[in-house]
């Protein structure tokens, strides 16, 4: 490996997946969700933290709104 690299004769570009970086948060789910998420994965084949996430990212895209009703 070299001490130095010299990219000045190189052209500088974006990271074109900046856009999709993910950021690593804690969150409490109850366990028949993650269950019924384990299952889709099992389904599908697609891991199931990747299945929550494009759920939720489908609802944020879609503008879903959250509809609760206490009774």
């Amino acid at each position: 490996m070299r001490e130095e690299y010299d990219f000045s004769k190189t052209e500088a570009r974006r990271n074109p997946y900046a856009k999709k970086l993910k950021k690593q948060i804690t969150i409490n789910i109850d366990n028949d969700t993650i269950d019924f998420f384990k299952e889709q994965s099992e389904e599908s084949g697609i891991p199931y933290q990747t299945l929550i996430n494009l759920y939720l990212s489908d609802c944020a895209k879609q503008k879903k709104q959250l509809y609760l009703s206490w009774k």
